[in-house]
């Protein structure tokens, strides 16, 4: 019986062990990168027409990827003006990650 307790404490140090190494070895996210773009405007939310206006500040070269809500990606691209066609995605609410510049920023996005 004490036998089964002491492989029993063992265990679970060995477990406890384990998963703080784990916790130990998560990457760090990267300091140089903003997660806030200036000015920010994305219009209309929800899209009914197919296409989405992606405004900001500096208005230069984006890079758009939108996933849906099992994170699975469904649309990357790059854009340099303001508007982007989004009438291949099927009705429902999808998460867009805006990039521009090194800093970035994510929204829900609605098509109907």
């Amino acid at each position: 019986m004490t036998k089964n307790y002491f492989y029993s404490i063992l265990l679970l140090v060995f477990f406890f062990t384990l998963s703080s190494n784990a916790q130990d070895m998560k990457q760090q996210p990267k300091a140089q990168e903003t997660s806030i773009i200036e000015g920010l405007n994305l219009y209309p939310n929800p899209v009914s027409n197919g296409k989405v206006y992606i405004s900001t500040k500096n208005d230069s070269e984006k890079e758009i990827i939108i996933f849906d809500l099992l994170g699975k990606k469904v649309l990357q691209t790059l854009i340099t003006s303001k508007e982007l066609n989004i009438s291949n995605l099927n009705s429902g609410v999808y998460i867009i990650k805006i990039t521009e510049a090194n800093a970035s920023a994510t929204r829900k996005l609605i098509v109907r």
